[in-house]
C-alpha cells in the first residue's frame, strides 16, 4: 500500500474518530447538565473567534463552532502525527501515551488556547472540570494514540520486513 495514502487514512481515522467522540461527549454532558438548546453549545465553541457576537448567530454560529470543534481535533491529530516518530518513550504503551496526550490537549486548551480566545469566562466546577479532563483523555488522547501509534507499528514492521532502513528509506 502507498505510504502517503496509508498514513493519510490513519490521520483521517484518528481525527474522525476523536472528534467524533469528543464532541457526542460534550453534547451528552451539555444536554444532561443544562439542557436547552443545543445550539448554545457550539455557538459557546464559535465564540472563541466571533466572542459575544456568536451567540446571536444562531445556526450559522452553531455550525462554525462544530466545524471549528473538528479543526481543532485536526489539528491535535497532525501534531500527535509528526510528533510521535520523535519521541520514543510513546512506543512502549499507547494507552499510556494517549492518556499523557490526552493531558497535555486538555492543560494547553485550558491554559493557552481558550484564555487568549473569545470563549467567555466561566466559573471552575472541580466536577465539570474532572470530567472535561476525562472526555480530553479518553475522546481525544486515547483514540488518537491508538490509531496513531498503530499506524506507525505497522509502517516500521512493513519497512523493516521489506529491507529498509527506517531512518534513510534506501534498500539496505
Amino acid at each position: 500500500m502507498n505510504r502517503r495514502y496509508s498514513a493519510l487514512k490513519a490521520i483521517f481515522a484518528a481525527w474522525l474518530v476523536a472528534a467524533t467522540l469528543d464532541t457526542t461527549a460534550a453534547t451528552l454532558n451539555y444536554l444532561f447538565t443544562f439542557g436547552g438548546r443545543l445550539t448554545i453549545l457550539y455557538q459557546f465553541i464559535a465564540s472563541g473567534v466571533f466572542g459575544r457576537n456568536a451567540f446571536a448567530g444562531e445556526l450559522l454560529m452553531a455550525f462554525l463552532g462544530l466545524l471549528f470543534h473538528y479543526t481543532i481535533a485536526l489539528i491535535w491529530t497532525l501534531i500527535f502525527y509528526f510528533v510521535y516518530p520523535r519521541v520514543k518513550p510513546f512506543h512502549r504503551n499507547r494507552l499510556v501515551t494517549g492518556v499523557i496526550y490526552g493531558l497535555v490537549v486538555w492543560t494547553a486548551m485550558n491554559l493557552a488556547v481558550l484564555p487568549l480566545s473569545g470563549v467567555p469566562h466561566t466559573p471552575f466546577r472541580p466536577v465539570q472540570t474532572t470530567l472535561a479532563i476525562l472526555y480530553v483523555v479518553f475522546c481525544i488522547g486515547v483514540p488518537i494514540s491508538m490509531i496513531i501509534g498503530k499506524y506507525y507499528s505497522i509502517d516500521h514492521a512493513n519497512h523493516r520486513q521489506a529491507g529498509f532502513d527506517n531512518e534513510t528509506l534506501t534498500h539496505s
